[in-house]
């Protein structure tokens, strides 16, 4: 293993991702203001454990 590999990032979420979201609910884009609330509290809402184990069980026989 190369060092550094475990610092890879393997899914992200960026503003653009946000803004796209919000057009489709909202019909519109998001002011900087309440792009920095949803980046304050988005990851509130992802399991990010779950959502490892399950792909982990989806691809890896025991």
């Amino acid at each position: 293993m190369k060092n550094g590999s475990n610092d890879r990032f393997v899914y992200s979420i960026n503003v653009g991702d946000i803004q796209e979201v919000a057009k489709q609910v909202l019909e519109r884009a998001l002011t900087k203001k309440e792009v920095i609330l949803v980046e304050e509290s988005v990851g509130d809402y992802l399991d990010w454990f779950q959502a490892i184990e399950n792909s982990i069980h989806k691809h890896i026989k025991e």
